[in-house]
């Protein structure tokens, strides 16, 4: 084998065993107590889901906080991992995960177990759990979307599945509610993305699809260099954010015949759209400039809109 190969192949493998070695410190702190390790995951990288947790019945939090742990853990693959083939390995971990739980058999992970606690007891299918870390798994390779259709599938393999396994976990087999949770995982994906793109921009990387960017001539180095908003990308994040907000307005439209109320048992689940809202109001105020500092502040007041609009049932 050439030395170089040999020297490439060896930085490859260190670099393997690092991960391994941190995410196996990481996961033995929190075998001892899996529910508290998913609770702080999701305290720590996903405020406004945490938020949405506490409107669950108790019986069921848990449970949510394990899914959501899960979903973050699956999210958070491809900018945590260097190279292709370690977030691979990542989400091959999971994909033998998920089997290993449905058999019985959860690896030491604090998440896998927590996961197994919330499927042994909800019975939740594995189906969805698969098309969640397909989709990341073709993220890893495709970091783009040419196309409005092709990140609306991600979303709805992603996004709008997670709200899936929400309405099997309370035992709500409803065409209805499927299909709202359907349209609001979408405009829950996009407005999250809008949100992001600055940071996935400092990385090189375009999120709103190339077939919006081009018909309002966005010039993507240019952004990607001075990291700031042009009238062009104003127009491109107005046209995504618009998306958004059908697939908001059709998810609503799902419940006119009881006057835009949620069934009480459903509020939960669609309580994730409360921060859907605040961030297309904040982008509108700010004239859809997705640099501007305030859409990276957390809304002092989203809380209380959660609760309001939880008691309210509507969104």
């Amino acid at each position: 084998m050439p030395l170089s190969l040999r020297s490439h192949c060896l930085q490859r493998l260190i670099s393997f065993r690092r991960l391994h070695t941190s995410s196996a410190l990481r996961s033995e702190a929190g075998i001892s107590n899996p529910a508290d390790y998913c609770k702080d995951l999701v305290r720590k990288h996903d405020y406004e889901g945490y938020l949405t947790s506490q409107l669950y019945p108790k019986r069921f939090q848990g449970g949510y906080l394990a899914l959501r742990a899960f979903y973050i853990e699956l999210a958070t693959v491809r900018e945590a991992v260097s190279q292709t083939t370690l977030g691979q390995a990542r989400l091959m971990f999971w994909r033998d995960a998920m089997k290993d739980i449905y058999n019985d058999k959860p690896p030491r992970h604090p998440i896998a177990l927590a996961m197994y606690e919330a499927t042994r007891d909800n019975h939740l299918s594995l189906y969805h759990f698969n098309r969640i870390i397909e989709a990341r798994e073709q993220e890893l390779h495709n970091q783009i979307h040419l196309t409005l259709e092709s990140m609306t599938s991600h979303a709805e393999s992603t996004s709008s599945t997670f709200l899936y396994l929400l309405l099997e976990m309370l035992k709500l087999p409803s065409s209805t509610l499927a299909h709202a949770a359907s349209h609001l995982g979408v405009a829950q994906s996009l407005t999250t993305l809008i949100r992001a793109l600055p940071f996935h921009a400092s990385k090189g990387v375009m999120v709103i699809p190339a077939e919006i960017t081009a018909k309002h001539n966005v010039n993507q180095q240019e952004i990607f260099s001075k990291g700031k908003s042009s009238h062009g990308l104003e127009d491109a994040v107005f046209e995504l954010a618009t998306v958004a907000n059908d697939h908001l307005l059709t998810a609503r439209d799902m419940f006119k015949e009881s006057g835009g109320r949620v069934p009480p048992d459903a509020m939960p689940v669609f309580s994730a759209a409360i921060p859907v809202v605040s961030i297309l109001s904040t982008l509108e105020s700010v004239n859809f400039n997705v640099f501007n500092p305030s859409l990276q502040i957390r809304d002092w007041r989203l809380a209380w809109q959660v609760w309001r609009s939880y008691y309210k049932r509507t969104f």
